[in-house]
């Protein structure tokens, strides 16, 4: 195992009484507790640590936070995943991890002959090669290149799981600003949120030697936290990134190490009354030719490595900056061993302040790098002044860049507020918010730590009084920070094509001229020309850069090129997180009704059905397969009588002066001469006439309606109804009111369903005269309250018996108790289905497929010619009109009576590779005959009744004879009986 030779001997936030070892690209190493696999792999000297996406360039760590470029590792085992930034992942005992993007390894990369034909795959080269002779000769190789890791082969041993939130205040960030904000909400007894993307609070001030109040910053960081800690209105997360800003205040975190040891992560959805983005800025690269080589850094990521994990990331390092930021972090590194042979400064004058903090080092005011030395890591660098002069070379090991700090303002701009350019920090900052949002800090553009502490209190103050609380703003201690100014600098002397903008995605100084040459001079279309700002990386280190880079060339200022529009996810986020724990119903619960417990007791297989539904789909018996429980069920109700459980039907009451006008317009046949206690069958069609739904309307009073759709359509009838009358008929008296959940029923069905019916009491008349098909009557049945209604799904006599849902089980016992000498038995919706397909219904999903109008189901008769017009009626006439061939609905029996055809399966002519002809709809095991057979739709299928058509499958052909889709009780005899 190697050694960490770069490790200081002291210092650093790690815990050196707890070694780890773990293990990167097939070799074992050893870091400390605290340690990042960032932090460990510098430690013990590895310089490079990834391939570049495109040109496959030798990469090395270059950040220390979320806002690492190059190096992206994939983690194996336990917490296998991919596309990691090392700088993000914490450093536990045993952890595999390898680069990606590269085989066999970083070190040694076979992909790293692509250098060889740079030139050959520009910006946009995917766009203009591989289209002679055919993109298809070349897809294959080109998928297989595409991409940095793999997905996970197996599902992880532990859980993601969700979480929802509401807060008074969500504060996105816990450096300075989040901190002093959290304090002042949360003393003030607000609900408090704070969730920030470190393992440990606190942001920069953990990477810098700064003091607040007279003491170290670490130790007011530590004080701050264990007075929140001690707040029980205060929610405080650490590793857990505010990821996505939604409508109304809806704001998605991500919590990586959640501390439940049977969880990998946790997604949090926080409804927040007031949000603060206290989410700090991010140091921009400097661009010239060479700037990804391995020993290329940030400044404050070679600071954070000295200050806070004890590693010297190199012996003897150059600075290059055009701002203050980089002078302490010289000074830093020049604490922790690191010798610095000169400060490379591109601005002519460097302020008193900054040149303070470095007295006895060199610096170069006026000059730039303008490359690197070095091939696998760096080895020098070439100087030269910004106007004019010759180039010298400098030795180093280490380049730490300062091209300024950009205000992390992608959550801020998720919200959809506005963001500015402000040229006093050369950079974009929030303006007016569209939600309710404020921001705080760096990421508001205040980038003192003392103007950082006043922001974030007096941020806290106002959300404070936007909720209706009075807050004053507390007296802030001092700070030694200092002044920060920047010039901007975008690109040296002679960038380009290895001049990299974008680190992550290879995009270089060439690729932004050759789009501009090219025409894309719009900044969003340029970003997807060139995939500069895209993927993993969202803009964080080069966005601004390119920015810069095309406003330098097309002679106009940053702010008139504009900046693209900052997406979701801030991070990448795992899928397993935004699913959460899904072993059952989380983010939309499944719906029950009052039965599902007896249903399961009974021995019940339930099914998931429309609208979330939960309802029996068979009751197997001892020693029954699946196919003899369904033939048992329906054999129950052709000759007995059965019972099942129709509370998920859709229903809705529809009211007011104008109620039959309206159900005139949205039914096919007329509905407004219905008399109270009777009721119709009827279709609703889409604007464009296709069939949209079915149901039954019944009669309650002249201008009081009820109507039933299927399950699963309840909820798109609904909004459809509601679409229609505000917007089209906004003049009409009629309220609508979902009574889905109002009303539960039982429907007694079968041949035996009226003795069934007496014997359980009614105060009804249920004889076929008083009590006829498609009407309705209140009263009591077994001492309840009931509503009956004499309509049929299974072409069986039937009393749907509408109740409370409360008195659902009462009902249903008395229901099995009156039954049981008839041999009553529940019926699931397998038995249902071969019942409707028996009697040629129409069911949602299957013939009804949003493809079919009434004419093809062959039930013109439902289209009314007495009405002027109603919704869909014109787009029917224009497609008959058409004389075009149409599939029709066609009853089908396999000429072997025991082979099943798979619904769905094609019907093609003679059973031939070619176009189909239509589809097989449903087919089923038949009680009635004692043998398979279906429902199709079919082409012209009406006029080849009593031919034969062929199902294809894969590996056969089975001819099958058309038929009238009614193969049951043709004239409804039964079900009127």
């Amino acid at each position: 195992m190697a050694a960490d030779p770069h490790r200081l001997a002291d210092g650093g936030r790690i815990d050196r009484s707890r070694p780890l070892r773990f293990r990167f690209d097939g070799r074992d190493y050893q870091g400390f507790a605290g340690d990042t696999l960032a932090s460990a792999l510098l430690a013990n000297g590895v310089r490079i640590a990834a391939r570049s996406f495109k040109y496959h360039r030798p990469r090395g760590i270059m950040g220390a936070g979320v806002e690492e470029p190059a190096v992206l590792v994939e983690l194996e085992g336990d917490v296998a995943s991919g596309n990691r930034p090392a700088t993000t992942v914490p450093l536990i005992e045993g952890l595999a991890a390898r680069s990606v993007n590269a085989w066999p390894s970083a070190r040694l990369d076979l992909g790293a002959v692509n250098q060889l034909f740079a030139r050959l795959i520009p910006a946009g080269f995917y766009y203009k090669t591989f289209k002679w002779p055919d993109w298809h000769l070349y897809e294959p190789s080109i998928r297989r290149l595409a991409g940095l890791a793999g997905a996970p082969k197996e599902p992880p041993e532990r859980a993601y799981e969700s979480r929802h939130a509401h807060a008074d205040i969500l504060i996105a960030g816990a450096g300075p600003a989040g901190l002093m904000a959290a304090l002042v909400a949360g003393r003030a007894g607000a609900r408090v949120f704070i969730a920030d993307e470190g393992t440990e609070a606190g942001g920069a001030l953990l990477n810098r030697n700064l003091t607040i109040g007279g003491q170290p910053a670490k130790d007011w960081v530590a004080a701050a936290v264990a007075e929140l800690a001690g707040m029980e209105n205060v929610t405080h997360l650490q590793n857990a990134t505010v990821w996505a800003y939604r409508e109304h205040n809806l704001l998605m975190v991500q919590e990586r190490a959640p501390g439940n040891p049977s969880l990998l992560g946790r997604n949090w959805r926080v409804r927040a009354g007031q949000a603060i983005t206290a989410t700090g800025a991010i140091e921009r690269m400097m661009v010239f030719q060479g700037n990804d080589r391995p020993g290329v850094m940030l400044a404050s990521a070679a600071q954070a490595y000295v200050n806070r994990w004890a590693v010297r990331p190199g012996s003897r390092a150059v600075i290059f900056t055009n701002n203050d930021s980089a002078y302490a972090a010289a000074a830093d590194l020049a604490q922790g061993g690191v010798g610095i042979a000169a400060i490379v400064d591109s601005r002519a004058a460097v302020p008193d302040h900054a040149m303070a903090l470095v007295p006895d080092i060199a610096v170069h005011a006026g000059q730039a790098v303008t490359s690197v030395h070095g091939r696998g890591r760096v080895r020098g660098v070439s100087i030269a002044p910004c106007i004019g002069g010759t180039a010298r070379r400098m030795p180093c090991d280490l380049l730490a860049v300062s091209g300024g700090w950009n205000p992390a303002v992608h959550l801020y701009s998720q919200s959809r507020s506005k963001i500015v350019w402000d040229k006093r920090i050369a950079s974009f900052v929030p303006a007016e918010p569209a939600q309710a949002v404020l921001a705080a800090g760096a990421a508001n553009g205040a980038m003192g730590l003392g103007d950082a502490l006043a922001e974030g209190a007096a941020r806290a103050v106002a959300a404070l009084a936007a909720l209706g609380q009075r807050s004053d703003v507390p007296a802030l201690p001092e700070t030694d920070d200092t002044p920060y100014t920047v010039t901007p600098f975008w690109t040296a002397s002679g960038a380009g094509a290895k001049a990299f903008l974008d680190i992550q995605n290879d995009v270089t100084v060439a690729d932004i001229e050759l789009a501009l040459r090219e025409g894309y001079s719009n900044i969003e279309h340029l970003k997807r020309y060139t995939t500069g700002g895209m993927g993993i990386d969202q803009g964080k280190t080069g966005n601004v850069n390119i920015i810069g880079a095309v406003a330098e060339r097309q002679g106009i200022t940053p702010d008139q090129v504009g900046v693209t529009t900052f997406r979701p996810p801030y991070t990448p986020v795992e899928f397993g997180a935004i699913a959460g724990r899904r072993a059952g119903p989380v983010v939309l619960p499944y719906r029950h009704t009052p039965l599902t417990r007896w249903h399961k007791d009974n021995g019940a297989v339930m099914y998931e059905a429309g609208a979330r539904w939960r309802r029996p789909g068979y009751y197997p018996r001892a020693g029954e397969s699946f196919q003899d429980t369904v033939n048992r069920e329906a054999r129950c109700v052709r000759e007995g009588v059965g019972i099942y459980d129709g509370a998920p039907l859709g229903k809705y009451e529809i009211k007011g002066p104008d109620a039959g006008a309206f159900l005139d317009w949205i039914y096919t046949n007329v509905m407004s001469s219905l008399t109270v206690g009777n009721g119709r069958y009827g279709l609703m069609l889409t604007d464009d006439g296709l069939i949209l739904d079915d149901g039954v309307a019944v009669c309650l009073a002249p201008d009081r309606f009820l109507i039933s759709t299927s399950t699963g359509n309840a909820d798109p009838v609904g909004q459809y109804m509601e679409k229609l009358l505000q917007i089209e008929r906004p003049d009409w008296r009629v309220k609508i009111t979902n009574v889905t959940s109002q009303w539960a029923n039982a429907t007694i069905c079968g041949p035996k369903a009226r003795e069934v019916m007496a014997a359980m009491g009614s105060d009804i008349d249920l004889s076929p005269d008083a009590f006829p098909f498609m009407a309705f009557r209140d009263g009591q049945v077994a001492d309840l309250p009931a509503r009956v209604v004499r309509v049929s799904f299974t072409g069986e006599l039937s009393f749907e018996v509408n109740v409370r849902p409360r008195d659902l089980p009462a009902l249903w016992e008395a229901a099995m108790v009156a039954g049981a000498p008839f041999d009553i038995a529940p019926i699931g919706s397998e038995a249902n289905h071969v019942l409707r397909v028996e009697k040629g219904f129409l069911s949602l999903g299957h013939e009804v497929d949003g493809t079919v109008d009434p004419h093809d189901l062959g039930m013109s008769w439902v289209m009314s010619r007495k009405k002027d017009d109603f919704v869909g009626k014109r787009s029917v006439e224009l497609r008959r009109a058409s004389g075009r061939s149409r599939r029709e609905l066609v009853g089908i029996r396999p000429l072997d009576p025991n082979r099943q055809v798979p619904e769905g399966a094609p019907l093609t002519p003679g059973g031939r590779k070619e176009a189909t002809e239509g589809f097989v709809t449903a087919c089923v095991w038949s009680v009635v005959e004692n043998r398979w057979l279906g429902l199709a739709l079919l082409t012209d299928g009406r006029a080849r009744i009593g031919g034969r058509a062929h199902v294809r499958l894969p590996d056969e052909v089975i001819e099958v004879e058309l038929s009238d889709p009614v193969f049951h009780d043709p004239k409804g005899e039964r079900l009127r009986s």
